[in-house]
């Protein structure tokens, strides 16, 4: 009897082994059944499972290997980055980002929300639309750091931020920081280099030129011509010299330079033809001006006058003979009249136009581009027009934001000349006018 219970339970036993290995066969079957295309079906189960967690052990350490490359290389750059989650908590940044964004309380691994370690709206506003738009987004802003040690806050400055950021998956975003303000500053020491030196220079160019003047009247020909040659340089320095003061000092406190007052656009262009006029019958050009005859804004009588005078002697010295100078000029209003209205002004000549690779840069100082727009020859000079400098079209520039307004370079598809669009804001009525407001 004891043989056969002994026998018996040998028997049971060997049958609920033989079948726990059946649904641990069939659990198996399952879990790897998405690895069985790359797997070798005649292997045995157990270790088909070995095989398949060393190869993803092998997957994640080469996938931290790629992760601490990345971050490595990331806090190598010269650039900062930072990357936060779905709720905007802090999940890593490297070097830079801690030091541009004074990050002494965050550590590795730590996570917490981003406004509450960097006191900067901008940023966080800047990472909620990149979230919402799903497209990278650009900001530049004057960022304030704060510090928890108050020994510390007497040598903390305020700097220029660029933020450019990008959309990733779950939610996440990255964003690259890059600290502008040591490139704002040494442009800011080469202004006042350059500003420095022109105040100098205006002295010892005025001095010169009186005599030459002087030589001027004395010598006969054939020297005179060397001393009109000597005159003609001279004047290109004074107004190169007087461009780049009046140019700085606009950057430097617009507002300050403006004498506000109501000006009659028409009859002001008419004043700068005027004046031009000598040159243009040279070509035998002509202008032609449509839209409204009575149109006044709120501006500077005297800055305004410069920018025809420069924008309508470009056109003079660029255009083809015997064609005519557009200024089209048109009232534009706002959808809701809740503000002036503002004034298009047109100028569109016929001449060589621009290269498609200059535009961009056409307002920059001392850009030049096409020659065949560049400062006219010695010969033209003699007759009075404006001496090129290369700052020009950067003052017009100024003195229209300093207005707020504005100007854009193009080519006009019809003639083929160069096409200045300038928007000036505040359209005014005047007594005898139409209410425009």
């Amino acid at each position: 009897m004891f043989l056969l219970g002994f026998i018996l339970g040998l028997a049971v036993g060997i049958g609920f082994w033989i079948w726990q290995q059946v649904q641990l066969n069939r659990y198996l079957e399952k879990v790897l059944q998405p690895y069985s295309k790359s797997t070798d079906l005649a292997l045995p189960l157990l270790p088909r499972l070995r095989q398949e967690i060393k190869t993803l052990q092998q997957q994640r350490q080469e996938l931290q290997k790629s992760l601490q490359t990345y971050q490595d290389l990331l806090d190598f750059a010269p650039m900062g980055y930072l990357q936060v989650d779905e709720e905007n908590q802090l999940l890593w940044c490297n070097q830079q980002a801690r030091e541009i964004l004074y990050l002494q309380r965050w550590q590795p691994g730590q996570v917490r929300l981003l406004l509450e370690l960097v006191r900067s709206y901008e940023l966080d506003r800047l990472v909620e639309q990149i979230r919402d738009r799903q497209k990278p987004q650009t900001k530049e802003w004057l960022f304030h750091p704060s510090s928890d040690n108050p020994a510390e806050l007497p040598t903390i400055k305020s700097m220029t931020l660029r933020a450019s950021g990008l959309p990733l998956p779950n939610g996440q975003v990255g964003v690259f920081l890059e600290n502008r303000q040591p490139l704002l500053d040494v442009n800011q020491e080469r202004d006042r280099s350059f500003s420095d030196l022109a105040h100098e220079l205006r002295t010892p160019l005025t001095s010169i030129r009186l005599v030459a003047e002087t030589l001027q009247h004395r010598l006969e020909p054939p020297l005179n011509r060397w001393v009109d040659r000597l005159m003609q340089e001279v004047d290109r320095l004074i107004s190169l010299v007087q461009g780049w003061l009046e140019l700085t000092q606009i950057e430097a406190n617009p507002k300050m330079q403006l004498h506000l007052e109501k000006v009659e656009v028409r009859s002001l262009i008419a004043s700068v033809w005027e004046t031009l006029e000598p040159l243009a019958q040279r070509q035998h050009l002509s202008l032609n001006y449509s839209g409204p005859e009575d149109v006044w804004i709120k501006a500077d009588q005297a800055r305004i006058y410069q920018v025809f005078l420069n924008l309508l002697d470009n056109s003079i010295k660029y255009s083809s003979p015997s064609t005519n100078i557009q200024i089209q000029a048109k009232i534009r209003f706002s959808e809701d009249n809740s503000i002036h209205p503002t004034l298009e002004l047109n100028l569109i000549d016929s001449g060589t136009g621009f290269l498609e690779a200059d535009l961009p840069h056409i307002f920059e100082r001392f850009y030049r581009g096409d020659k065949a727009r560049t400062h006219s020859s010695l010969a033209d000079n003699s007759i009075g027009s404006i001496v090129g400098n290369g700052l020009g079209l950067a003052i017009v520039r100024q003195i229209l934001l300093a207005h707020g307004g504005s100007i854009t370079a193009m080519n006009h598809p019809q003639t083929g000349g160069a096409w200045m669009q300038v928007i000036l804001p505040e359209v005014v009525a005047n007594s005898q006018s139409q209410d425009y407001s």
